[in-house]
């Protein structure tokens, strides 16, 4: 941009009082507050602080934990949430606090990242882009939880709009913190994803002349490299080197290369938080036909934004779109699995071109409303929703009940003698560890990290446990140990457990 101060007003005159000065502060906040504050509303209303752990949840939150030792940590996580969710973890294992902290958390950052991309959009696309990134129940479910994804989408979306501010206003220097700092938070979360999001970013001002801006490169390039320090030098301690480890993190993966995995993406909408494998029928076209709408949408966006009515530049709009496309990219094209909450990053980023869209096909070119377009659009919208809403309710009580099983499986295992410090081992030895107070391990697979002979001698020693299906055959180190039936699992208890009067 030859005159970068020049655009910016632009953009501000494009985006009317609402988004400048006073009238900014007063209607803009408020709208965007209003936005966030439903959204950690809706997390403790219909997800619930009183859910139980995830498997993932429970390797995350063990690292720093007062409750249960640390889990496996296998080479494609990073402990940014970890580090997150420590000022509750290391301290207490109230769930229902966690899940209350979270909530406040998701909402709070929800409305920064919104913020980021005032004055680039009016307030009130501001505040439809975050309620319809809100309302989606994969971020719903994933707000309040010990997952990095969610973070990752946050960082994603503030990076983007302050990235468009600094470069449109060199002058901007919160912005250009605001890119160093939303970097650092996608790589202290997910390392990878980081890179795939910002590659863009760094494109941009990399190879095209009138984009480049060496204080923003900077700003770029340190945060991303500041966010993933930690997760390098473990990559160099514990994994055998930077390379070693992401290519145990592809293994683990499954393998990356190409798969085509949006069959697999279709199908998690209907409320499946992990297919693997991705088998079965898609959901009801209910369920999926909002995913058949978005490229549309983004089309409409795409093509507004090339308006020549419009002073704003459309690089505010196709910057998003570019960074959601190679955010999603990976996840539909070169994993063999799906999990919904793994394009988080691409639906926060597509949230404000969408609905700027949305705006634009219910507004004629004079300000007045379309009533008829308006009122399909506002029918579909609340269709939208209900489905949404259906699909949460379903996804939380199959998860609730999954994991009120596992706690019941822990007090069980506690009856039984097995108690803190403890090792489990077998099916679902994870999650069922930190809700028992124990070590997990595990002789082959992701999560290797003990054998059969060390896992013999620690029996001799404290309370161990192998958790079996009804029809699974124990491992060697455990044939021996007396077996217990509790629901669908078979429990084999070293005699350690109960040979010490505990049983």
């Amino acid at each position: 941009m030859a005159n970068s101060n020049t655009t910016l007003a632009g953009v501000r005159r494009l985006a009317g009082p609402s988004v400048a000065g006073t009238s900014w502060r007063d209607h803009g906040q408020g709208l965007t507050a209003l936005v966030a504050g439903a959204f950690t509303l809706a997390q403790l209303l219909l997800v619930g602080p009183r859910m139980g752990l995830g498997w993932d949840e429970t390797v995350y939150a063990s690292q720093i934990s007062a409750h249960a030792p640390a889990a496996y940590f296998s080479a494609p996580r990073a402990r940014g949430i970890s580090f997150l969710v420590a000022p509750v973890t290391s301290w207490s294992s109230s769930t229902a606090l966690l899940r209350v902290y979270l909530a406040v958390l998701s909402g709070a950052a929800l409305f920064l990242a919104l913020r980021t991309w005032r004055g680039l959009f009016p307030a009130r696309v501001l505040a439809l882009g975050g309620a319809l990134f809100a309302s989606l129940w994969v971020t719903l479910f994933y707000g309040p939880q010990v997952m990095p994804n969610y973070w990752v989408a946050i960082g994603a979306l503030a990076v983007t709009g302050c990235f468009l501010r600094a470069h449109a206003d060199d002058a901007d220097r919160p912005a250009l913190w605001g890119v160093a700092l939303s970097a650092a938070l996608m790589t202290w979360m997910r390392p990878t994803d980081a890179v795939w999001t910002a590659a863009p970013l760094v494109f941009l001002l990399i190879f095209l002349p009138r984009w480049r801006r060496l204080p923003l490169l900077s700003a770029l390039v340190g945060g991303l490299a500041a966010g993933a320090v930690q997760w390098v030098a473990e990559a160099f301690a514990s994994y055998g080197g930077l390379l070693q480890r992401l290519s145990d993190g592809s293994r683990i993966q499954g393998g990356l290369g190409w798969h085509i995995a949006v069959g697999d993406q279709l199908r998690s909408l209907g409320g499946r938080t992990l297919c693997r494998p991705c088998t079965g029928p898609m959901p009801n076209p209910a369920v999926t036909a909002w995913w058949f709408v978005l490229p549309l949408l983004v089309l409409v966006a795409a093509a507004v934004a090339f308006q020549v009515r419009r002073p704003a530049p459309p690089s505010r709009t196709l910057v998003p779109l570019a960074c959601a496309a190679t955010a999603a990219f990976p996840y539909l094209f070169l994993i063999g699995y799906a999990a919904p909450r793994f394009l988080l990053p691409a639906y926060a980023l597509l949230a404000i071109p969408v609905a700027d869209a949305l705006l634009h096909v219910v507004t004629a070119p004079d300000g007045r409303r379309r009533p008829i377009i308006a009122t399909l659009v506002a029918i579909g919208l609340a269709g939208h929703l209900a489905v949404q809403y259906a699909v949460l309710h379903r996804t939380v009580v199959r998860t609730d009940a999954a994991r009120r099983d596992w706690s019941r499986t822990a007090a069980e295992l506690h009856r039984l003698g097995v108690r803190p410090p403890c090792l489990l081992t077998g099916d679902q030895a994870v999650p069922i560890a930190f809700y028992t107070g124990c070590s997990s391990a595990a002789t082959g697979g992701s999560n290797k990290n003990a054998t059969a002979e060390g896992i013999a001698r620690t029996a001799r020693t404290m309370p161990v446990a192998h958790l079996d299906t009804p029809t699974g055959r124990p491992p060697s180190y455990a044939r021996g140990w007396r077996p217990h039936s509790f629901h669908d699992v078979r429990i084999y208890v070293a005699p350690t457990a109960t040979g010490n009067g505990r049983g």
